[in-house]
């Protein structure tokens, strides 16, 4: 979690919400499950000129689109893809939260009833279950979020506002951002969701819980949020150019425990965060460093407790800011400038139960702190 200096306290961030008009839901029998899919093959992205650009970013849609959906429910739409043979959907637990009938439209015109098996409000993630012939299963690739570099481009593919199987092309924006989760702490505060894929692609509402791919057609992530000031006629939120995907490197570890269990649980460690210091506060500090995460404050009772981590207790010349905390620098030997790269090691890397090694930064000397992490609450 964030304190809320950390919070997105100055902007307005809004979900990638449903589109304002409900459909008419048609009755249709469910069709067989299918047993064996071949998924589409990547594409190779090697690219020289213009028209070879334009070519891939053409083949990319022809190839992918098969596997991607449209979501419509009793109070909206979204989007979804296909991730196995087995008729399992990936998309947003918001496209489909409370809603008591929803459909899956595949590009081909087919639809099929979808029933909700497993849901991740930490990192706002939705497995459904459909029950199609074996023709229209086109599982895609799924690609690995860790190699993404700011400035590749990306391609979305969703149903905003309704409109089927619509694909959008931008660039990686910035990588490791964070959002509020969907999932509160006992005291009614939001987790933080991390690893979260920043983008320009063009993001609207009805895109939520469709993927975004690399040149080679490969999912790298779920689309979820943008963040913008403007709003339609029906206040319907407008895209800005600052687009918000979770990164497929989560959804591969929370994917197959969804659908085996139907949850899955986050590393814990019990601490909140300032998101960043400005120079007058690693100056009140008395820090002599100017990255890191700073610990505000501590779970009592918490992993993070129960190892000794420190949270700031001493009052500072800055308003609602005390010293005297840990400033975590590292975690597990990797070097972190932020507490959004504390969260996204975190979350990509760890279970509960693992233990990890912070060094902080504790007055003038760096101690190695090790931490069992528990699961969250």
């Amino acid at each position: 979690m964030k304190t809320k200096q950390g919070m997105f306290a100055s902007m307005v961030l809004v979900l990638a919400v449903l589109a304002c008009q409900t459909p008419t839901l048609q009755s249709r029998q469910p069709a067989s499950v299918a047993e064996v899919v071949t998924p589409i093959a990547p594409i190779v992205s090697n690219i020289t000129d213009s028209s070879s650009k334009q070519e891939a970013l053409v083949t990319l849609f022809e190839n992918v689109s098969p596997g991607t959906v449209a979501i419509l429910t009793d109070q909206g739409q979204g989007s979804g893809f296909v991730y196995d043979g087995e008729g399992h959907i990936v998309t947003n637990y918001h496209v489909v939260e409370g809603a008591k009938l929803i459909e899956v439209r595949f590009t081909s015109g087919f639809m099929a009833y979808g029933t909700v098996i497993g849901t991740d409000l930490d990192s706002d993630l939705a497995i459904l279950k459909v029950d199609a012939p074996v023709g229209e299963l086109h599982p895609l690739p799924l690609g690995d979020s860790s190699a993404l570099k700011v400035g590749q481009t990306v391609v979305a593919i969703g149903n905003p506002f309704g409109l089927n199987s619509t694909m959008t092309v931008g660039i990686i924006s910035a990588l490791g951002r964070t959002l509020d989760a969907l999932h509160e702490t006992p005291d009614g505060r939001p987790f933080t969701a991390g690893d979260i894929i920043q983008t320009d692609a063009a993001i609207n509402p009805g895109n939520s819980g469709g993927p975004l791919f690399n040149i080679d057609g490969e999912v790298i992530g779920i689309n979820r949020a943008i963040r913008t000031n403007s709003t339609t006629d029906t206040g319907q939120p407008v895209n800005s150019g600052i687009g918000f995907a979770v990164s497929i490197n989560i959804v591969k570890r929370v994917a197959p425990a969804l659908i085996q269990d139907g949850k899955y649980d986050y590393p814990y460690l019990g601490i909140a965060s300032q998101d960043s210091l400005s120079l007058e506060m690693v100056k009140a500090l008395g820090f002599d460093t100017f990255t890191g995460a700073y610990v505000t404050s501590v779970v009592k009772g918490g992993p993070a407790d129960n190892a000794g981590i420190k949270e700031g207790t001493t009052p500072t010349n800055i308003p609602g800011l005390l010293g005297g905390g840990d400033l975590i620098v590292a975690i597990d030997g990797k070097e972190i400038r932020t507490f959004d790269e504390l969260l996204s090691y975190l979350i990509t890397n760890k279970s509960p139960g693992d233990t990890v090694v912070l060094r902080v930064l504790r007055g003038s000397e760096k101690v190695d702190v090790s931490i069992v992490l528990e699961k969250r609450p």
